[in-house]
């Protein structure tokens, strides 16, 4: 079984995604780092997803939320290093150009 998946800052504007976000962990996922990137303010954010080690849809829907709450709050997100099987998914769902696009604040 992997680790729930923490979003960690790194101080100068960047966060990084560390183990898995699945159907059973992404609601506590969504919420925490929610309240982490609120407190980034409006400065657009890079999160660097090479730390994210298993996922499944539900981490596409926590991407998603976390850029709208990001772009209702005047700022925006841009994800880096997404693992391939990520890129895939998104490929599948018709997304990747959304959600693996520089950020447009």
């Amino acid at each position: 079984m992997s680790s729930l998946a923490v979003l960690r800052a790194d101080g100068s504007g960047r966060f990084r995604v560390d183990g898995a976000i699945t159907i059973e962990s992404a609601p506590a996922v969504l919420a925490s780092g929610s309240v982490l990137l609120a407190a980034a303010g409006n400065a657009t954010v890079e999160i660097d997803l090479a730390g994210l080690t298993d996922f499944d849809s539900a981490a596409i829907g926590v991407f998603f939320e976390w850029q709208r709450r990001s772009a209702d709050g005047g700022s925006g997100i841009r994800y880096s290093n997404p693992p391939p099987k990520l890129a895939t998914l998104a490929a599948l769902y018709g997304v990747d150009a959304l959600l693996l696009a520089p950020a447009h604040v």
